[in-house]
């Protein structure tokens, strides 16, 4: 009886419980007899006995309250239950006809003048009008619900001819402007401050799409999403909801994405059900401190009529589901979202911008506008995602796309191969540059990156990738006057102190664009201007003049902020013990983390605002950048800008942070259950750690780390772990003592990430790979050096991308290792042939315990070749078939295997398995006691069939 809105109104937190328990007896008696019964049948359920007792619910009877809930079964197929199992539609098929609505329910008696008072007034738009009239409606009974649903019959037998009417001319010219000014926005890449006047058309390379809740059902069938399906119906979770969200780490393509559709709508090519589409900067309108209205802030800070404002205003007010908004950085605006936030739901009321961004998002403004928003993982809350339709991951570049970035990037076919094969020869850095931030610097520069070589001197981390950039800027300024030698930073001292100052107060205080006075406060000159590593950003509004500048990308702000806190001879000691302890504030509800201003001397200027909360994503990218320019392989090239014994005491203070911070994760870790395994579910903190240590390139440090974890099951699932990620796991887990299972499902491993973490493998007995995006390439050369490692006995790589050209790889594992245990390979792409491929194998292995071929394709064929192969196995415990087209001759195959091994669970559910099969089955079951179950539910067998089956053999399971 209650909607979603319904049930936000009611529980709101800051309210008190009596003034909720009001609200919430208003709502019910708003919405008619049959509500209210419900909740007296709902106080009769929930309340205890004792306070039942004597309790008086007037003239209702207990008798009715009891037949309350076998009552309203007897609703199911009325006009009232229509209306509610059909809601989302009945919205998106009222709004644009309320007034004809109201009038056939006025006419018929159903409403009063007053009822259509209140669903129109004027604060609601054409969808909130439409959810009142339903509430009213089903309020008023089951009279006026068949009025309503006789009128919608009505209008699609005689469709309302204002549905075919085209928009105002006024609508039709604003478009025209609209399109053209986000054309012009588009046309260049805007990410990476545009610094080459790159055309997106050129240079766009598209990432790795994914739904969030990692349902591979919901997976278009391509097992790919495109561009549009953003904005799609494809993975929808609350279709109440109108917000999408893209999450993605620093430098994924984010807003390069966002910038993409934009120009796909400019030019007609794409999001043809969207007439208008405005787009935000949350960096931009962070910095916005006037109160605007909705109005105001459409037209400001996108495009302004040339006339008529009224009237397209008017437009966009009545037809939200033909508008689409855009906000690109919500990470960057500098507040959180909580439920307190005031509501807002007036469109020409001015309010701070943020109250009007958070009730955008939440749907209380705009309601039926679709929003996508852009953020970091970390800095959308449960209070947001609670409003959204669905998530969408952008994981960066796939193997594929690195080459086609290269490729594009560069125009000179020989350079882009020179490059890529470069890139091919170093893992490592192949691994970083499936984020596209990294894979522009590589690219940018390819020079100081072909110049270096292989081995020491070429990019192994991050910091040495941003180095790189920062040498290839400082000799492209230097170059007109003489060569670099090995003290380049030391002659660029000033400017990298100067920005280091203005990046590390920005960050401080999650500043992103800055103006000219907090320039020159930081000592930034002209010069410093013209290195290129700040850009001029766009007005914030067209009333002002000032010049505001930002960082190139938000990571290069924090490698500067980075570079200062390691150049800066001053700082003070516990600026890097207060980086590196974010993570410990972050996981305390309600602490208000402490800025980097706090980190600077008062002679340096502490920020004024110290009370706002920094980011501590960013800052966590900046201790990372530290931790990279304290390595000892850094040490020659800073020595000549700062002294060794400072050098030395910022390496220890790093060190002792970063061993603390791990074995904080390890002291946390809970004894085991008598039983299992003792295991350790690490958080994304503990893979910030791990990173922060290889970008340190020190494996005295690494092995030290390492040496107090004793633990039998490293669990990393939803930790975001990628090819970069991987690098930096292989580096630390490789100095393990003891043996371990490590499970990184539903991650973006890919292929590229399977081949970093091949050095830790010869310390894991088992790993754990489901859902991340691997084929058989990724597969084969982990198999290739498994075979070597003796203590490796256990994979599972659900939900892949695998086929039958990685059994033959199998089938060799299983053949050389003798002491192999458990081999999963569910919901991938596996044949008949495949299946005989790998029979091959486990005709000569002797250890397979677990075999799971779930949701693959193998049919009976495989079945066949699977049970013919397994038939003399005398340790196979666990096999699945689940939902592989198994048939009754798969079934008759698989019995000799029951009735001969030391099988103990067959899974063949979701098969088309009949009475034949199921016989076979059993006769097999009466000469084995070892089998405790046999799964068969979801095969074809009728409910007599399958109650006669389960008397003869309880062991079968349906």
């Amino acid at each position: 009886m209650l909607f979603w809105e319904d049930y936000q109104n009611v529980l709101v937190p800051c309210r008190g419980l009596c003034a909720n328990t009001r609200v919430l007896l208003d709502l019910v008696y708003t919405k008619g007899d049959e509500t209210c019964r419900l909740l007296l049948a709902a106080f009769k359920q929930v309340l205890p006995e004792a306070q039942r007792a004597g309790l008086s619910f007037g003239n209702c009877r207990t008798a009715d309250l009891e037949n309350t809930r076998d009552d309203t079964r007897e609703l199911h197929g009325t006009a009232i239950q229509t209306l509610q199992t059909d809601r989302p539609d009945l919205v998106r098929r009222l709004r644009d006809h309320i007034e004809g609505a109201l009038e056939v329910l006025l006419h018929t008696g159903s409403f009063t003048p007053s009822d259509c008072n209140e669903v129109q007034l004027p604060v609601y738009t054409p969808s909130q009008q439409a959810r009142h009239l339903l509430d009213q409606v089903r309020s008023k009974g089951e009279p006026a619900a068949k009025v309503l649903l006789q009128y919608f019959q009505q209008t699609e037998d005689h469709p309302s001819p204002s549905n075919q009417e085209a928009p105002p001319k006024e609508c039709l010219s604003y478009q025209k402007k609209l399109r053209s000014t986000v054309s012009a926005q588009s046309h260049f890449l805007g990410t990476y401050g545009g610094t080459s006047s790159l055309s997106l058309e050129d240079i766009y390379t598209e990432g790795q799409l994914e739904l969030a809740q990692g349902d591979s059902e919901a997976q278009p069938q391509t097992g790919a999403l495109g561009l549009e399906d953003v904005v799609g119906l494809v993975g929808t979770l609350n279709q109440e909801a109108d917000t999408v969200l893209v999450s993605g780490e620093a430098g994924s393509g984010k807003s390069t994405l966002l910038q993409r559709l934009h120009l796909l709508w400019a030019r007609g090519a794409a999001l043809h059900d969207f007439f208008l589409l405005f787009s935000f900067s949350c960096r931009r309108l962070s910095s916005e401190q006037r109160e605007l209205s909705l109005r105001e802030l459409l037209f400001l800070h996108c495009c302004w009529p040339d006339g008529d404002q009224d009237r397209i205003f008017q437009f966009i007010l009545d037809h939200p589901h033909l508008i689409l908004f855009t906000f690109d950085g919500l990470d960057e605006l500098m507040q959180s979202f909580s439920d307190s936030e005031q509501r807002h739901c007036c469109p020409t009321q001015c309010a701070p911008v943020p109250t009007l961004l958070f009730n955008l998002l939440q749907g209380s403004l705009m309601k039926g506008v679709r929003k996508v928003v852009t953020s970091r993982p970390e800095a959308v809350g449960p209070t947001l995602k609670r409003y959204l339709r669905k998530e969408v991951l952008l994981k960066g570049f796939s193997p594929g796309g690195i080459d086609c970035f290269v490729r594009k990037y560069h125009r000179d076919p020989t350079v882009a191969t020179r490059v890529l094969e470069c890139l091919r020869s170093n893992t490592a850095l192949l691994g970083l540059c499936h984020i596209p931030v990294f894979c522009w610097i590589v690219s940018k520069c390819y020079k100081e990156l072909l110049g270096c070589g292989e081995g020491e001197g070429s990019p192994q981390t991050i910091t040495d990738v941003y180095l790189m950039i920062l040498q290839h800027f400082f000799q492209r300024r230097a170059s007109q006057r003489n060569t670099m030698g090995i003290g380049w930073v030391q002659e660029h001292q000033d400017t990298a102190l100067h920005l280091g100052q203005l990046a590390m107060e920005g960050l401080g205080a999650s500043c992103y664009i800055f103006t000219g006075t907090e320039l020159q406060k930081c000592g930034v000159t002209e010069e410093d201007i013209c290195m290129g590593f700040l850009i001029r950003s766009k007005d914030l509004s067209s009333s002002t003049n000032c010049k505001h500048y930002e960082f190139l990308h938000i990571t290069m702000q924090c490698f500067f902020a980075a570079l200062y806190i390691v150049l800066n001879n001053n700082s003070d000691r516990s600026t890097i013990p207060k980086l590196f302890q974010l993570q410990d504030r972050q996981q305390q509800p309600g602490f208000h983390r402490v800025c980097l201003g706090h980190c600077l001397t008062q002679q340096e200027g502490a920020l004024k605002e110290a009370n706002k909360a920094a980011e501590t994503p960013n800052l966590q990218i900046t201790a990372t950048f530290v931790s990279g320019l304290l390595a000892q392989r850094h040490r020659s090239l800073l020595l000549l800008s700062c002294p060794g014994p400072t050098l030395d005491r910022k390496s220890k203070q790093v060190v002792t942070c970063l061993s603390k911070g791990i074995q904080k994760h390890f002291k946390s870790i809970p004894r085991p259950v008598e039983g299992e395994k003792k295991s350790m579910h690490a958080m994304p903190g503990f893979v910030w750690l791990i990173k922060c240590i290889h970008e340190m390139q020190d494996s005295r440090i690494a092995r030290d780390t390492m040496a107090k974890l004793e633990v039998e099951h490293l669990k990393l699932t939803y930790c975001n772990i990628g090819p970069g990620e991987c690098t930096a796991l292989a580096y630390v887990l490789q100095h393990l003592r003891n043996p371990v299972g490590l499970q990184l499902d539903y991650n973006y491993v890919g292929d590229v990430g399977v081949e970093q973490l091949l050095p830790c493998l010869h310390v894991c007995h088992s790993v754990y790979l489901r859902h991340n995006n691997i084929s058989d390439e990724g597969i084969r050369k982990l198999i290739e050096k498994g075979i070597q490692c003796e203590r490796f006995q256990k994979i599972a790589l659900f939900n892949n991308k695998l086929t039958d050209a990685c059994t033959e790889c199998f089938a060799h594992l299983l053949k050389m290792k003798q002491n192999f245990l458990s081999l999963r390979l569910g919901n991938n792409n596996i044949t008949a042939a495949g299946a005989g491929q790998l029979a091959e194998g486990l005709r000569f292995n002797r250890s397979l315990q677990f075999l799971g071929l779930w949701g693959n394709k193998i049919g009976d064929k495989g079945a066949e070749a699977i049970a013919n192969a397994l038939k003399d196995s005398q340790t196979l415990v666990w096999l699945s078939l689940v939902d592989n087209g198994v048939g009754n001759a798969g079934a008759c195959a698989l019995a000799p295997l029951i009735k001969n091994s030391t099988l103990e669970e067959l899974w063949l559910t979701k098969n088309c398995i009949t009475r034949t099969g199921v016989e076979c089955l059993i006769l097999a079951l009466e000469s084995n006691t070892s089998v405790k179950a046999v799964w068969l539910r979801g095969n074809e067998l009728s409910p007599e069939e399958v109650e006669e089956m389960t008397q003869r053999e309880p062991r079968l399971t349906f």
